[in-house]
Formats: structure tokens, C-alpha cells, sequence
């Protein structure tokens, strides 16, 4: 667990443990890809993608959670989706985050106005919650990565 400081609120991270399991890698194609016709793209094979190594920077604070609900649709952030959080990165204005507020997990975008502190959903059907007075709000982590299926 750490503890930062933002506009004067005081936020608890949560540090996930880290399993060390990793996957083995699967090829890596250094070639653009048409959107056109196929090329083929198995002669530029030049070495092994390992998806863990790609999107995670720091493993022993890094985790991943599964997307319920569509409040975040404008950040292409849809429901069934795997994000990659990043609890080393610092949360600021703009950054979206997972955050524990009012004992559910949620990502939003942080915003941070007038000394202000908002959770603020990227779809105009939610509406945004002031944060700035509720003690009880934990900012987890940063978002670095959306994976969803297309």
C-alpha cells in the first residue's frame, strides 16, 4: 500500500503482488499491414512479441481489470474490456484512472479544476462526481492500455 498526496486529499494505492507468470512470446511482424490486400508478412518475421513485456512497464505495480458498463465509450473504453493499470504513475488532471469511490471500483477520467477533484465518466449519459470532500476515495492506478476484442 502507498500513500499520495493530490490538492491536499490523501489517496491509498493498492500495490497488487506480483506473480512473475509470464506467457511465451508469439511472432512479431516488423512490416505494415495493409487494411487492402493481404501481404505476406511471415517472411519479416524478425522476433518474439511477449504482450506483457509491450504493455507493462513496471510489473510489480502493475494489474489488470475487467471493463463492466459503458461510462467511459468516448475513451474507447467499452464493457468486456482488459485494462493494463498502472499504480507507479502519477494520477493527474486528464489521466483516467481506477478508482475506489464509494466501495465499487470505477474508471473515470480525473479532472482537477478550481481545487476541485472530479471522477469524470467519457459518455454524456453518466454524470461526473466531485470527489474533492470524500475521504473515503482511493485512486488506484492509471490506465496505460485498453485490450478489447473487436
Amino acid at each position: 500500500m502507498a500513500n499520495i498526496k493530490l490538492n491536499n486529499l490523501h489517496f491509498t494505492i493498492f500495490i497488487p503482488e506480483d506473480t512473475g507468470s509470464r506467457e511465451k512470446g508469439q511472432p512479431l511482424f516488423f512490416v505494415p499491414i495493409s487494411a487492402g490486400f493481404p501481404s505476406p508478412a511471415e517472411d519479416y518475421v524478425q522476433e518474439q512479441l511477449d504482450l506483457h513485456k509491450l504493455v507493462v512497464r513496471n510489473p510489480p505495480a502493475t494489474f489488470f481489470l475487467k471493463v463492466k458498463g459503458d461510462s467511459m465509450l468516448g475513451a474507447a473504453i467499452h464493457d468486456g474490456d482488459l485494462l493494463v493499470v498502472d499504480r507507479s504513475l502519477s494520477a493527474g488532471s486528464g489521466k483516467v484512472v481506477i478508482a475506489a469511490w464509494e466501495g465499487e471500483l470505477t474508471v473515470k477520467r480525473l479532472k482537477i479544476k478550481d481545487k476541485r477533484i472530479y471522477l469524470v465518466p467519457d459518455n454524456p449519459d453518466f454524470p461526473e462526481f466531485d470527489i474533492t470532500d470524500n475521504e473515503d476515495t482511493v485512486i488506484w492506478g492509471v490506465v496505460t492500455y485498453v485490450l478489447h476484442k473487436l
